[in-house]
């Protein structure tokens, strides 16, 4: 076997030089979730049920799942990140350096790789495709890729190198090319606007991956078919060459029972999104489950503390006081949704246990309330200066049982005079309405990304802003410091200053009340007996380049 560069994770974030390793590690899964099924059989078109219509093909803004669901298996990466060890390998570059303050990364990229309508995958073209998710484009409204931080430009130094620059140390990159949020892209789709990688137009999204769009009914299905010269798999895998399957059928099933029941009867492969109280039936002979670490920010609540009903820290305090997390994961969910011990899964880099900050505790709820002026009136809802402590959640639909996550939360705390309302609303109403405080004071959600950078991207102003730190108005921020202790995250550049920098981040959210992590988000997904070699990328996302169908 060909000596190749593996660069470790924990490695490559201390920013010294790549340590060259022999090539000879295994990749993601290859085994049949139910056991050995002899060898694999090629051909077949799979079919797998979403729960939700993909919104974008953009790379940088493909992290809702239904996005990168396709993203993953239309695009190749610069590295590859192995889900189960997290460490970092080749793919389409063969090896990679870091100077010594993560300024600088130099790429050494394959010769032997073309994209789906032809045209070869460069040096220049990977230049290409960095500069743009660095940067992103104002005028075609393509924003930065929240994955890369600190950009200022990528250059060809040879025949098959480039180096890209940074502004500050940007320790989080080598990892950040190894997600779907850096997937490689034809020039000609690179020249594309965000409109033009929207719903009608997947067949013209060209990826260099082992599968290619070649259908589309928008808002319904979306077909895949493989590339039959596709020779270019990280070089970990024992499956090499051309996919297995002939194709993959995408279809939009928005019906928890429509999926389950398509699934079970075996009319469709696999189903994503199973919620708990389906998984039983996936106990059956013929079926099974396939439960992936999304690796990242917990499923929890973000309270906007800029809101002049959370402004102060007794009223947050109270909020997750008076929360049983800990119901709500026994009444709700099963083993697959650990209860959350911090900001973090355990399995997430940069992970501190904070779990003395979320107790349970209702009689201190009531007297932080009471403390900070919020009296039961007559018609047992807590008011202050005329105004009624009601606050609004919004349905995170991407979230598994989030609908119910909040009514249970409401009937909590009524006990204690506070009135939860949930806004309703499609994906389009519930982005728009996240973005207004004054419309939803508290925000569902969680992101998944196998690196330190993930805290970064949930909380900074400049990202998700889940928090609302920076007022879309004014553009100013309400926690400066928090800001502050983010972008160190994204900036020091060995890993333990990464550690210390995302634990001190952690404390700073834990110590304010700004947040209540409620469980460990698994991406469940129910699969029939024929299905073979599925395997998720590091944060739950389907790659079906190992998966075959059997008879």
């Amino acid at each position: 076997m060909s000596r190749i560069t593996r660069v470790v994770l924990t490695v490559a974030a201390t920013a010294a030089v790549a340590v060259l390793v022999a090539g000879c590690a295994s990749g993601a899964p290859e085994a049949s979730p139910s056991g050995a099924a002899g060898e694999p059989q090629t051909g077949g078109t799979l079919t797998y049920l979403e729960p939700q219509a993909w919104s974008t093909l953009y790379p940088p803004s493909a992290g809702f799942y239904p996005n990168g669901g396709i993203v993953n298996n239309i695009t190749d990466r610069l590295l590859y990140q192995n889900p189960e060890t997290l460490e970092l390998e080749p793919w389409i570059a063969t090896e990679y350096e870091v100077n010594d303050d993560a300024t600088e990364y130099t790429f050494t990229i394959r010769d032997d790789v073309t994209y789906s309508d032809g045209s070869p995958l460069t040096p220049e073209n990977v230049v290409k495709n960095i500069d743009l998710y660095g940067k992103g484009d104002t005028d075609r409204a393509l924003p930065v890729s929240e994955a890369i931080n600190n950009y200022d430009h990528g250059e060809v130094t040879g025949d098959d190198t480039v180096v890209f620059h940074f502004t500050a140390p940007s320790p989080g990159f080598a990892q950040a090319v190894s997600t779907i949020n850096s997937g490689l892209l034809s020039d000609a789709t690179l020249d594309r606007t965000s409109e033009q990688f929207g719903p009608g137009n997947a067949d013209e999204i060209i990826g260099s991956g082992p599968f290619v769009v070649a259908s589309e009914e928008i808002g319904t299905s979306t077909g895949l078919t493989a590339r039959k010269d596709y020779d270019w798999a990280p070089p970990s895998l024992e499956h090499q060459g051309a996919a297995y399957l002939a194709g993959i059928d995408y279809v939009v099933a928005a019906e928890d029972s429509v999926r389950v029941g398509t699934v079970v009867s075996g009319q469709a492969d696999i189903a994503r999104s199973i919620e708990a109280p389906d998984e039983a039936q996936f106990a059956a002979n013929g079926l099974s489950l396939h439960a992936a670490a999304t690796n990242g920010v917990n499923n929890g609540l973000s309270f906007r503390f800029r809101e002049p009903r959370l402004s102060d820290v007794r009223v947050r305090q109270a909020l997750i006081a008076g929360i049983d997390r800990k119901q709500i994961v026994e009444t709700l969910f099963t083993d697959n949704y650990p209860l959350a011990t911090g900001a973090l899964a355990k399995t997430a880099l940069g992970y501190l246990d904070t779990s003395a900050y979320y107790a349970y505790d209702p009689d201190k709820a009531a007297r932080l309330l009471d403390e900070a002026g919020w009296t039961v009136g007559a018609d047992g809802v807590r008011e202050k200066d005329g105004e009624k402590l009601t606050l609004a959640f919004n349905e995170a639909l991407p979230q598994p049982r989030s609908k119910e996550v909040v009514t249970l939360i409401q009937e909590q705390l009524a006990k204690l005079g506070i009135t939860v309302t949930l806004f309703p609303g499609d994906q389009a109403a519930q982005t728009a309405a996240s973005l207004d405080q004054s419309t939803i004071q508290v925000y569902h959600s969680m992101v998944g990304r196998a690196d330190f950078d993930v805290l970064k991207s949930q909380y900074f102003s400049k990202n998700r802003n889940t928090l609302l730190n920076l007022n879309p108005e004014d553009g100013t921020v309400g926690d400066e410091e928090l800001d502050a202790l983010l972008s160190d995250i994204a900036s020091e550049p060995t890993t333990p200053e990464r550690q210390a920098a995302s634990e001190a981040a952690q404390k700073h959210l834990a110590e304010n009340a700004y947040i209540l992590p409620i469980f460990e988000e698994p991406q469940v997904f129910g699969l029939t007996a024929k299905v073979h070699g599925f395997a998720t990328e590091s944060v739950g996302r389907p790659w079906f380049y190992s998966t075959w169908l059997s008879d």
